[in-house]
């Protein structure tokens, strides 16, 4: 008998719907995937005279808020590692009830000095994009991204054609709603480490960095990342930030992706999905048949 998988109940609705097949319509009831603002605050300054700014609003899956909101702070470049982190909370100090739990505020150290110009940017991410352009662009530069290792790991094609079966099979909320995208990270082997699922593409992947990081367990030096839909920009700075170095997707890359992947030292493959995929970026990672990774 399988395991139930347990899914909190913020991040699934339950509705009324009424479906059609040919000329009949019965009522039923259907399960949505949850979309929810989350505002992301931050603590920063000495002890004695703290000051809090908002930093961003993004729309999302409720769940693994803390992990996002550490995921998006380095990935944006405004953490640099775990001990630029004090800790994350949800605010108390709400105006609402209804946004007691979608208001987080992340304590930086008081060591940490962050750049001023950029918390200023009051930044509005949708849960479709991302922080897109310029920004996503500065952060890369901003952010202290790993050397990508230039030996291994290899991964064989038979590992990359696998991925997606293995990621779909534990995408829990996709099961019950359809409507999520997920990332995943894998050993070279293809054994599944971490999946994190969200409405937006960019949000999983926070999620996923935002776990290793408060693990304590960047850079990710030996992992394969598994992306659903397209490979885009952001989603390739966010996995070098990471220092991820094989990134898969199962859509297209866009012509961005691909030119930082070249740039980073990253494998980027896309279209995995029917037993088939491209490679654009770096194809020595990827064998015909496993590789040691030392």
């Amino acid at each position: 008998m399988a395991t139930p998988v347990f899914l909190p109940p913020t991040s699934y609705d339950y509705v009324t719907v009424q479906k059609v097949q040919g000329s009949e319509t019965t009522e039923a009831s259907d399960v949505l995937a949850a979309e929810e603002p989350l505002e992301i605050r931050v603590g920063y300054g000495p002890e004695s005279r703290r000051q809090h700014r908002t930093l961003s609003v993004t729309m999302r899956t409720p769940g693994h808020d803390f992990e996002l909101t550490a995921g998006f702070l380095l990935t944006e470049g405004i953490i640099r590692g775990r001990e630029d982190l004090q800790g994350i909370l949800y605010c108390p100090d709400v105006a609402k009830e209804e946004e007691r739990e979608n208001v987080v505020r992340a304590e930086l150290s008081p060591a940490s000095v962050p750049d001023l110009p950029r918390l200023e940017r009051h930044f509005y991410t949708s849960s479709s994009c991302g922080v897109c352009g310029k920004t996503s662009i500065e952060a890369v530069h901003a952010a202290s991204c790993p050397v990508l290792p230039t030996q291994g790991p290899y991964v064989a094609t038979a590992v990359i054609h696998q991925l997606p079966a293995q990621q779909r099979a534990a995408q829990a909320l996709f099961e019950q709603t359809g409507g999520l995208h997920a990332a995943a990270l894998f050993s070279p082997a293809g054994e599944l480490l971490l999946l994190r699922e969200d409405v937006g593409r960019h949000n999983a992947l926070d999620k996923v960095i935002g776990a290793v990081l408060l693990a304590g367990q960047l850079p990710l030096h030996g992992a394969v990342l598994l992306v659903s839909g397209r490979a885009s920009f952001e989603l390739v700075q966010k996995a070098a930030v990471a220092g991820i170095p094989v990134l898969a997707a199962v859509g297209a890359p866009s012509s961005l992706a691909v030119s930082a992947a070249h740039n980073f030292g990253m494998t980027l493959c896309g279209f995995v999905r029917q037993n088939r995929f491209n490679v654009y970026s770096h194809s020595w990672r990827i064998t015909g048949e496993a590789e040691p990774t030392s």
